[in-house]
């Protein structure tokens, strides 16, 4: 049986595991309630440097010690950066927690932060971001991320700039460290084949040392919209086009869920039917949706010839207004609900998957959610919520990113977004470049 338990430590961290009989295995790692949208002007990029730079070495032990003991007892070890979370993470056989949990501990509570170290992972990180500009999905979903959120943390890339990253010092990992990973803004979760005292008394003996401090709250998120574009060439053009959603903390958020689903996500959703499959203007397209604590953003993206841009673009339109009007059809709704279900549960057949979800419910609502509940909420979107949740999103400014069509790009990026923007809106203005 399945069973889900949540402890609190003394200096606030919490521990959170759900034992899945049926595993030989354990995913298990710390989420820290930090990412690239905390950062001032001078740290941008430094959530994401922070996280490379815990694996190259700490007091006890050497990045090359690191791998090998990790790898020794069949393990993995990994870390991301998010807008609003940076998560360290392994997966080991069941008995090997301690063994994990002990090497994530070190490399968050005694990094060396060595000058050699520093120089030369600064030099693979700019390289992650000379990557990330030759490949177009990544300058397209910045883009529109710079304009949505223009002048904020949150609008920025993740990975900072060549010259940002350049800047850093061992002494702004510390102090970055010392500021944001505090234990009330920490969740240590571990799902599969696990007991929940013993990772708890792990928990304990590791980080229980530390001490809990006042930490400042983020900004607010203040969506504007706009355009923007790019001049650097490619075989396609690409364009993005994004719309203020609901918070994941929003009820609606749901409703977005599904609409995306039977808008653009899968190949029998309006989009891929009408534009691909009917008028062959593109190989794909999709829509998405994502939402953090106070934002969210819906987007459809396509790549596609520049002579095709604008039709692509103007179909987008017509079907977003359709279902403003009228709404899906009965069996668009079933669809996609079942999609999202289906999605849903299979993701949370992997002990991974369960493991983050945990903590990314404790750090956004500060309580798990009940997988019922989660389905729950999808049953109970209904014809008229997708409708109104589309007559909403035509009645937000817009924001539409376009590369790959050289010069042209930013007068398509304009009137791509006339066609999203409520007539008087503000939001008509360009908001980058790259």
């Amino acid at each position: 049986m399945t069973t889900t338990e949540l402890t609190t430590l003394a200096n606030g961290i919490r521990v959170a595991t759900q034992r899945m009989p049926n595993l030989e295995t354990v995913s298990l790692g710390v989420w820290v309630a930090v990412g690239s949208r905390h950062e001032r002007d001078d740290q941008h990029g430094l959530s994401h440097f922070l996280e490379h730079m815990a694996f190259k070495g700490t007091k006890r032990r050497t990045a090359r010690m690191i791998a090998e003991e990790i790898e020794s007892v069949g393990g993995d070890l990994n870390a991301s950066t998010g807008l609003d979370t940076t998560a360290y993470y392994a997966r080991v056989l069941k008995g090997d927690e301690n063994v994990a949990l002990e090497l994530i501990a070190d490399i968050l509570l005694n990094s060396k932060f060595a000058k050699e170290d520093l120089d030369r992972e600064r030099v693979v990180i700019q390289q992650e971001i000379a990557a990330t500009d030759d490949n177009p999905d990544d300058i397209i979903f910045d883009l529109m991320q710079s304009a949505a959120f223009p002048g904020q943390a949150i609008g920025r890339p993740i990975l900072g700039t060549k010259a940002s990253v350049g800047r850093f010092r061992a002494a702004d990992l510390s102090s970055y460290l010392a500021e944001h990973y505090l234990p009330e803004a920490m969740v240590v979760s571990a799902a599969g084949a696990v007991h929940h005292g013993d990772i708890v008394r792990h928990v304990e003996a590791l980080f229980g040392g530390l001490t809990q401090r006042h930490r400042e709250t983020e900004s607010q998120a203040q969506y504007r919209g706009g355009f923007a574009a790019s001049a650097k060439p490619f075989e396609q053009s690409h364009v993005l086009i994004g719309l203020p959603s609901p918070s994941c903390l929003d009820p609606a958020f749901y409703t977005a869920q599904v609409f995306s689903g039977l808008f653009g996500g899968g190949m029998s959703s309006r989009l891929f039917q009408e534009i691909r499959e009917d008028r062959g203007l593109c190989y794909s397209i999709y829509s998405t949706v994502w939402g953090v604590k106070d934002t969210g953003m819906l987007a459809v993206h396509a790549a596609t010839a520049p002579e095709m841009v604008e039709g692509l673009a103007a179909v987008v339109a017509q079907e977003l207004t359709a279902l403003a009007d009228s709404g899906p059809t009965d069996a668009e709704l079933l669809r996609a609900k079942a999609q999202l279900k289906a999605g849903l549960l299979t993701a949370l057949e992997s002990s991974s998957v369960n493991a983050e979800q945990m903590a990314r419910q404790l750090l956004a609502q500060g309580r798990f959610v009940a997988t019922s509940e989660l389905i729950d909420e999808v049953e109970n979107v209904d014809r008229e919520r997708i409708r109104e949740f589309a007559g909403s999103l035509k009645d937000k400014p817009a924001t539409v990113a376009v590369i790959g069509s050289g010069r042209k790009s930013t007068a398509q990026a304009t009137r791509v977004a006339a066609l999203f923007t409520p007539a008087g809106s503000d939001a008509m203005t360009e908001q980058g470049s790259r």
